[in-house]
């Protein structure tokens, strides 16, 4: 007689990709802008000193952030088994830093392992996120005062939405899902303004169509009573358009809420469970550069050889570029260090990887973090460096680069299921130095 626990999951995995189908289909008119989140895993948090205490305070109020933003929700926080793991958080990670600050306003910035945090979760049968997520188009109109303005892109000179655009951008952040605003130059724009604020999708989809975006929200924010409250409809990805709303007393509650409303919905529809998550973590790796089967079967041998690698085979190769499912073990970190070793394969930045031809630069996913050394200690093992608090602060965004995952509109959906995000090299069949030498 068959298994009814695996009928019953196999059933609810037709359904879920019968909607996700949905989805796709009414998105056709819409540009696909999927991006993964790179810096999902990496945290900095508030601490009182560098003392063992404190320190172990930090870890697991860092770890606390991350489980939120990769379950998608904190209702992890309350999973039987996460308190147990918080308490051993030091386990997962790989690296850290003490930035110390003048005014005692220190930070401990850390690196949590992928692969360990996906774990660790699923140990405790919580849902697990990937880094691969959709890209939301916000058009937020804020009334105050009796006036409205709208939250866009940064501008030297836009006093008005500036905190509104901090709150929305620091709450997008804390919860690893990507929001882009539109540009500045819409922000006189009294008619347009008027559709956000009654919600008239069909008109604002227009004005969006030449912009980035897996799905559009159209938020209008004003002053109930003592409170703030914030109404938003989507259109896009097979969403209920029905307008929801959130109270808050504070912007950064307002916003906090806002968005933490909207990781949840996306986590509930693309966040695997913990069964699913396997002993073998599998990542997407794509090569540039190969131009025939040569090439071909050497990035192939070239993967399959290093020692982490469990299984890889090619999914997709189109025009140059050639993608391998790779199964590994131990931490993504751990591969990256061993691809490294193979002068052939060249990593692409984050920047080299937003400048594809094949999608159109974002502003927010473009901008690139201040750079930031981190001490990782041999081995895997963890070392303390100092660095400046207040240095660190003078980067809006020093964490996170959305980087744009290069896939055609029928593959994002797809590539949402990814728990890791993807990688990028370039293939460069001859070394440096024999090119250098001319042999």
């Amino acid at each position: 007689m068959p298994d009814s626990g695996k009928i019953s999951i196999q059933a609810a995995q037709i359904i879920r990709r019968s909607l996700r189908l949905f989805g796709v289909l009414a998105l056709i008119a819409a540009p696909t802008a999927a991006v993964t989140v790179t810096g999902l895993y990496s945290v900095e948090v508030p601490v009182a000193s560098s003392q063992p205490q404190d320190l172990e305070q930090g870890y697991a109020d860092g770890l606390s952030r991350v489980f939120v933003r990769v379950s998608g929700t904190r209702e992890v926080l309350r999973s039987e088994g996460v308190e147990e793991l918080l308490g051993d958080a030091e386990s997962l990670l790989q690296s850290y830093q003490f930035l110390r600050s003048d005014q005692g306003n220190h930070r401990l910035r850390m690196n949590f392992g992928a692969v360990g945090v996906n774990r660790a979760l699923a140990s405790a049968d919580a849902p697990v996120w990937g880094a691969n997520r959709p890209l939301t188009l916000a058009w937020i109109a804020v009334e105050e005062g009796g006036r409205r303005t709208l939250v866009h892109r940064a501008n030297e000179n836009d006093g008005a939405g500036a905190e509104w655009r901090r709150v929305f951008q620091d709450a997008a952040v804390d919860r690893g899902l990507p929001v882009s605003l539109p540009p500045a130059g819409y922000r006189d724009d009294r008619e347009l303004l008027s559709d956000i604020w009654g919600q008239f999708t069909s008109s604002v989809r227009t004005t969006s169509e030449d912009m980035e975006h897996d799905l559009i929200s159209l938020v209008r924010v004003s002053r109930s009573g003592s409170q703030w409250r914030a109404g938003w409809v989507f259109d896009g990805m097979g969403l209920d358009s029905a307008e929801q709303s959130v109270t808050a007393d504070t912007p950064e509650a307002l916003a906090a809420a806002v968005v933490g409303r909207w990781a949840e919905m996306f986590a509930d529809r693309y966040a695997v469970a913990g069964s699913e998550v396997g002993e073998s973590p599998q990542v997407d790796i794509v090569v540039h550069g190969v131009t025939n089967l040569k090439d071909y079967a050497n990035v192939n041998g070239a993967l399959k050889n290093l020692s982490p690698v469990v299984e890889a085979g090619a999914t997709r190769a189109r025009d140059d570029q050639l993608t391998l499912r790779v199964a590994f073990s131990g931490e993504m970190e751990q591969l990256k260090q061993y691809i490294a070793l193979d002068p052939r394969l060249v990593p692409l930045s984050d920047a080299e990887v937003s400048r594809m031809p094949t999608r159109e630069e974002d502003d927010q996913s473009g901008s690139q973090p201040a750079e930031q050394t981190v001490q990782q200690a041999p081995e895997g093992g963890i070392a303390l460096a100092e660095d400046s608090a207040d240095n660190a602060a003078a980067s809006a965004n020093p964490l996170f680069v959305y980087q744009p995952l290069l896939v055609d509109q029928e593959e994002s959906e797809q590539a949402f299921e990814s728990l890791y995000q993807v990688l990028h090299y370039r293939w460069q069949p001859a070394s440096v130095i024999e090119s250098e030498n001319g042999e």
